[in-house]
């Protein structure tokens, strides 16, 4: 297979939505290939490895394969194979995250409704 860059592959491999978002990301630190930082235009090829930090999570992958075009989420999950370590510390911070918003009380419903109006008027002593 040909080699492809990097930002195309991660754009294919759908780590990001654009290409320009992937090319951003690369600029900006977030992705290590083998351990160095690289620029977008770097080629990649199986076999390299790739650490790429999305918010607070990160991913360490190992590519598998390449591809020019972006297809289904399907396809996408067999260009990469996932180190079990960092998939297990990903989901164990995702599941910290939800257990923090819901002792947070989570995000507001929106507007009052007529009946919580009322309740707000009866405990401020109006009535």
């Amino acid at each position: 297979m040909d080699p492809i860059r990097l930002d195309k592959w991660l754009w294919a491999a759908r780590f990001f939505k654009t290409r320009a978002l992937a090319a951003e990301a690369i600029d900006g630190g977030k992705v290590e290939l083998n351990g160095e930082k690289p620029k977008r235009s770097r080629v990649i090829r199986p076999g390299d490895e790739l650490r790429i930090r999305l918010g607070p999570y990160e991913h360490r992958v190992v590519v598998r394969a390449m591809t020019r075009q972006r297809g289904s989420a399907a396809v996408a999950a067999q260009l990469f194979e996932e180190d079990p370590a960092g998939r297990v510390a990903r989901e164990r911070l995702a599941e910290q995250h939800r257990l923090a918003a819901r002792v947070a009380g989570g995000a507001p419903k929106g507007r009052p409704t007529k009946k919580d109006r009322r309740d707000f008027e009866r405990d401020r002593g109006r009535q």
